[in-house]
């Protein structure tokens, strides 16, 4: 791998996002403070009652890294503004809950343990803070005058306050690998309320401090600097139909996605998705030369629930056999055939079969390119017919018809007709010097 310290981003691919707050008890929605409107101190009464006892951050980095994941996330300050570290510039944190304690210390030294890079999300955002005005997410949006409200808000005093706490954050707890900073929405205005971007957050000293403080670190999009290119893009919840591009230019992207529909931890109506759609979601992101950051909702009791559980070991079990047509690759410019995805590392061509062909893989441009085939999951060779050589039963069943032309550069490969025991089946090529 270079020695550039960040080439590590590219060339791992994935990792895991935790969602996990104060929000939590409330097991529905991470917004639920907005979506509801619901009153500040209806809201505040959640801080009596925070106490996850079973927290564990060591065991959520055994399950990232058996995942095949090599970085993770959490969310140290949400849109709520309620902190998982001691800050000394709010008083709405974790001390002032039952649990007392800081919890960004331990999953710091838990990602470390286990080998794994560390990230920190913090929103720009913060319901809570009394200089922060009122917008459209704002859980007071509907209030009889909200611009009186705005008018008792001291900007200045908000850019500096985000400023001491991110400095909090990259000073307190060694090397940060990874920042996810949420999010920006200057066009969004509601009731006349205007949206916020750059100059609101003082977006262009913001990230100066960051850089300052930790010159290695992946810092995303979400700060709405679209004059600059960011280390990575940041697509939500949807797979981009071509590769993301600036200027003409591909550009890394690391794509949030979560294991249900749901941040954070949900009691009820998840809609968990299946093995096949949480792999196939990470190899699209792959195939397109960007990354998958897949969330987690931890209980509010510090643990990682049966689904999500059972969702990470769906990607350990894959990985175990399939890590090196993941890991160190990106997107091929070969042409996948139909139902499949490709991904590459050098010589090595991965194709991704996500529907199991009966007998025949048809690759286009690929004729005379291959030295070997197999398939990864055991490494048995697969073979493949000589250039122009019709397939059997070609010949007699399709007599009197127009003939196919069957181009040099076509690879027919010849699969068992039996579908192999993994999820989604790999491909391996050795193509040839």
């Amino acid at each position: 791998m270079p020695s550039d310290p960040k080439a590590w981003f590219a060339h791992d691919r994935f990792g895991m996002f935790i969602h996990w707050g104060l929000y939590t008890l409330h097991a529905d929605a991470e917004w639920h403070w907005s979506y509801n409107e619901v009153d500040r101190e209806e809201y505040f009464k959640y801080l009596d009652y925070f106490d996850p006892d079973l927290y564990d951050p060591r065991e959520w980095a055994r399950l990232a890294r058996k995942a095949g994941m090599t970085h993770m996330t959490l969310t140290a300050k949400h849109h709520d503004g309620f902190c998982l570290w001691p800050s000394q510039h709010s008083e709405f944190t974790v001390t002032k809950t039952p649990h007392g304690k800081d919890l960004i210390g331990p999953f710091v030294e838990a990602c470390r343990a286990e080998g794994l890079k560390v990230g920190l999300y913090y929103s720009l955002i913060d319901w809570h803070h009394r200089d922060f005005g009122i917008d459209i997410f704002h859980p007071m949006r509907n209030i009889e005058d909200p611009e009186g409200y705005n008018a008792g808000c001291d900007v200045a005093r908000y850019q500096a306050f985000m400023k001491a706490q991110v400095r909090e954050l990259l000073e307190n707890y060694g090397r940060i690998d990874h920042l996810f900073m949420d999010f920006s929405y200057p066009d969004q205005i509601y009731r006349g309320l205007p949206g916020k971007g750059r100059d609101y957050w003082d977006s262009a000293n913001l990230i100066a401090l960051v850089r300052e403080l930790q010159p290695d670190i992946i810092v995303n999009n979400r700060m709405d600097l679209t004059d600059v290119a960011a280390d990575f893009y940041t697509p939500e919840c949807f797979i981009p139909n071509a590769r993301p591009t600036r200027n003409g230019e591909p550009v890394l992207f690391e794509a949030a996605f979560n294991t249900n529909e749901a941040w954070q931890h949900k009691r009820t109506g998840t809609q968990p998705k299946s093995p096949h759609q949480l792999l196939q979601t990470l190899i699209d992101m792959i195939a397109m030369g960007g990354n998958l950051l897949m969330n987690v909702g931890p209980t509010a009791r510090g643990d990682i629930d049966a689904e999500n559980t059972a969702a990470l070991k769906a990607y350990e079990e894959w990985f175990a056999r399939h890590e090196r047509a993941i890991r160190g690759c990106g997107h091929s410019t070969f042409d996948a055939p139909f139902g499949c995805r490709l991904t590459q590392n050098g010589n090595r061509l991965y194709i991704h079969l996500y529907n199991w062909p009966y007998r025949h893989l048809y690759v286009k441009g690929l004729g005379g390119k291959v030295a070997y085939a197999q398939l990864l999951d055991d490494a048995s060779e697969i073979t493949w017919l000589p250039p122009g050589r019709q397939v059997r039963g070609e010949g007699e069943g399709l007599r009197g018809l127009d003939p196919v032309a069957m181009p040099d550069d076509l690879l027919i490969l010849e699969l068992p007709v039996a579908k192999p025991g993994a999820v989604i089946p790999v491909i391996e090529l050795f193509l040839k010097d």
